[in-house]
């Protein structure tokens, strides 16, 4: 468990961070800046729980995911290498897995999809749209990374699993999908 006696250290202060493994990188580091958009994601699901308290299998669909992102924070921070002396927090295979089986249950009591969706409609479901565009900026920060450095393969999947959970789970709080603001094109020309 982790144990937090003292928020600031001034070890930041000439703008460098410590990875899990030590390492002191600059904060613009591309794997600090992935696991900063992950926790920015966590901060914007903090934002739809204000709105679910009224459902509670929902918030916990959504505490699960909070604490999924702590894991794949955990997981982006601390690179690959060969016999750590501790082992790395990972993202497993299950984790994604979860997801996919939570999507399925969602989108079995879906109004079918007759057009692009413009974020909105319920206060849970606009920031879950929220949510869902900075878990893309994520995904796509986690590649460009991967490009450079070994990233953990589940941990993309994971990613791009959760913003399609996002964005059904946005939908199933728009009345299933009936409240859904629909994408008219051209409406304003």
């Amino acid at each position: 468990m982790v144990k937090l006696t003292r928020i600031y250290t001034r070890g930041g202060d000439r703008g460098e961070t410590s990875l899990g493994d030590g390492r002191r990188v600059p904060k613009h580091d591309p794997r600090v800046t992935a696991y900063g958009t992950v926790d920015e994601a966590n901060a914007v699901i903090g934002l739809v729980r204000l709105h679910t308290a009224d459902r509670p299998e929902t918030d916990a669909m959504l505490a699960r995911i909070q604490n999924d992102l702590f894991d794949l924070g955990a997981d982006l921070c601390t690179p690959e290498a060969e016999d750590p002396p501790y082992p790395p927090l990972r993202i497993l295979e299950s984790q994604v897995d979860r997801l996919e089986a939570e999507i399925d249950a969602m989108n079995a009591d879906l109004a079918p999809l007759t057009s692009f969706i413009l974020p909105g409609g319920s206060p849970a479901a606009a920031h879950l749209h929220l949510a869902r565009t900075v878990v893309r900026r994520a995904e796509r920060l986690m590649t460009e990374l991967a490009e450079v450095e070994p990233v953990n393969p589940a941990a993309v999947k994971y990613a791009n699993r959760l913003s399609d959970h996002l964005f059904v789970l946005g939908r199933t709080l728009n009345a299933n999908g009936t409240a859904d603001v629909l994408w008219v094109p051209g409406a304003n020309r």
